[in-house]
């Protein structure tokens, strides 16, 4: 059995899918594409493209969930503020390993705006299939799925000491056991500090990550990050079960087109 250590690189499906939020429309601005039949476009300058990914679900065998998870997204402001964003979705697995997912935009916390859900998504590590299906489109794009259920997924650990070429340092901390909705977890902190100069930073970079793993589930039922550039991020699972989810959670919502790319996409 082949073991490995996932990350905040490596997320939901065991491949890097990002969370697409209304964080994107709010805080960025692309550049305009050309009107049908125009002879100008605008070409704004600069801007940047935000997305977050969210807590890594593994294929795991005979270890059914379904659960809430809670999305809490604080990034700052130039002038010492900052704002929150936030949403809730649903996640499940069933005890072949196959895996559902909700993807629901992140609106303004205490907002006026209410979220919507805009992607399902759905892996089958037997078939090697991942359906991601556009829900205002109402179609499911076929991809393949390279999660293996033979894989041993283990948290993110890393030893105390320095990072290479002098970039800085990193710290690991234990930080206990503890039960979280009758699961039990351990807890840890990893904590790395980028010196000066080495990201274009002008003064030491810290950032922290601490989460609270369940070995029954293999997932982490909170997980904490907080940096300097993305701002601090709080994934929180609540309302879990580990009783076999609803089988109809893996099959192609009703009346969705499925569109194959599955044997042109290259693995992730």
């Amino acid at each position: 059995m082949r073991s490995v250590s996932f990350s905040h690189k490596v997320r939901s499906f065991g491949f890097a899918m990002v969370l697409s939020t209304a964080g994107t429309m709010l805080l960025a601005q692309g550049p305009l594409a050309q009107r049908p039949g125009s002879a100008t476009a605008a070409t704004p300058d600069g801007g940047v493209r935000e997305t977050l990914e969210s807590i890594f679900i593994p294929p795991k065998p005979n270890a059914p969930f379904t659960l809430t998870l809670d999305t809490e997204w604080t990034r700052p402001f130039g002038n010492g503020g900052t704002y929150t964003l936030v949403n809730q979705r649903h996640i499940a697995r069933d005890s072949a390993g196959r895996i559902y997912e909700e993807r629901w935009y992140l609106v303004p916390k205490n907002g006026k705006l209410e979220s919507t859900m805009n992607y399902i998504q759905i892996a089958d590590p037997a078939r090697h299939t991942l359906y991601n299906c556009q829900v205002e489109l109402k179609r499911c794009y076929l991809l393949t799925y390279t999660g293996s259920t033979a894989t041993d997924y283990q948290p993110p650990v890393q030893a105390s000491g320095p990072l290479p070429d002098g970039n800085g340092f990193h710290t690991h901390e234990d930080l206990g056991a503890n039960s979280i909705d009758g699961f039990d977890t351990a807890g840890y902190r990893e904590t790395t500090t980028l010196n000066a100069g080495v990201f274009g930073n002008d003064q030491p970079m810290v950032t922290t990550r601490e989460f609270w793993y369940a070995p029954q589930l293999g997932i982490n039922l909170i997980s904490k990050v907080d940096s300097p550039r993305a701002g601090k991020q709080i994934f929180t699972v609540t309302e879990i079960s580990s009783a076999e989810p609803d089988p109809q959670l893996f099959t192609i919502p009703a009346g969705f087109e499925v569109v194959d790319q599955h044997k042109t996409q290259p693995a992730q």
